[in-house]
């Protein structure tokens, strides 16, 4: 267990839930290399495409697909940036 700031962690780069928290829907405790950072990420309710299903809509399809175009540049940053565990967490 890990604590860090007033929280506690699992472990590095191991995100959870914060349903308390008012805006951001999770935080994770991200490490690569040195550096430690907070990274809070996901808006708190948002209707996500979530992980792919089988028989899941075009319309969902198309909504990941959008997200990732979008943030591709973000995500491409690697675990400091909250779009990558976006990606990895919510889409």
């Amino acid at each position: 267990m890990i604590e860090y700031r007033g929280e506690k962690f699992s472990g590095y780069n191991k995100p959870k839930r914060t349903p308390g928290y008012a805006k951001k829907s999770h935080v994770v405790l991200a490490k690569e290399g040195d550096t430690v950072k907070l990274i809070r990420f996901g808006e708190q309710g948002a209707n996500t495409a979530g992980k792919p299903k089988a028989g899941e809509s075009d319309a969902m399809k198309k909504k990941r697909a959008s997200f990732k175009a979008r943030h591709a540049k973000n995500i491409a940053k690697g675990k400091t940036s909250a779009a990558y565990w976006a990606d990895k967490e919510k889409w």
